[in-house]
């Protein structure tokens, strides 16, 4: 029996520490991917944030009439500068998303709409005939224009995330009916 003990000593503790060795790389290799799946989520959902917050910075500059009058200045209460608007998403007063109109909002295309366009039973466009049968003084009565025209803007949008560093370009186009006299100052 002696011999047998002699041929093995040690083996088992060789074995136990290759044993370990493993066990560790495999714990090791789990954390990294964990680590890299929670940064991967976290982007995501920065990204998703910035997106959802420039898509509300559009919806804002699209609620209020500035953009067709003073496209400089669409926002109506900007945060610093100028067409900038500050968003705080987790209410604890510091601003998380900055959004920049950049450019600012610009007018693509106007057309003027014609007179036989028009549909007199609706008061919009009832308001586009007005004045048309004087023949004087209104381009429309000589041309068939009447004195509305639909213009096509485009509205881009730069937010950028102050902890995140997410940032998200969206460009939104707009149809707006407008008076002839406003489409041709902004257009």
């Amino acid at each position: 029996m002696r011999i047998l003990q002699r041929g093995q000593r040690g083996a088992t503790l060789i074995v136990s520490l290759i044993m370990l060795v493993l066990l560790t790389l495999f714990a090791i290799s789990s954390m990294n991917t964990a680590t890299t799946n929670l940064k991967v989520i976290g982007n995501m959902q920065a990204k998703s944030e910035a997106m959802n917050v420039a898509q509300e910075a559009i919806e804002t500059v699209l609620s209020t009439p500035l953009f067709l009058s003073n496209p400089a200045n669409a926002i109506a209460a900007p945060c610093g500068s100028a067409n900038t608007l500050c968003t705080d998403i987790n209410a604890d007063g510091a601003n998380d998303y900055t959004t920049v109109l950049n450019p600012a909002p610009k007018c693509v295309t106007v057309k003027p709409i014609q007179l036989s366009e028009l549909v007199l039973t609706n008061t919009e466009d009832l308001g586009c005939s007005a004045g048309q049968a004087q023949q004087f003084g209104v381009t429309g009565a000589v041309t068939g224009d009447s004195l509305c025209s639909n213009t096509v803007w485009e509205i881009t949008v730069v937010t950028t995330g102050a902890g995140s560093g997410a940032s998200v370009t969206m460009t939104q186009g707009v149809g707006s009916r407008v008076s002839a006299d406003a489409a041709g100052g902004a257009c």
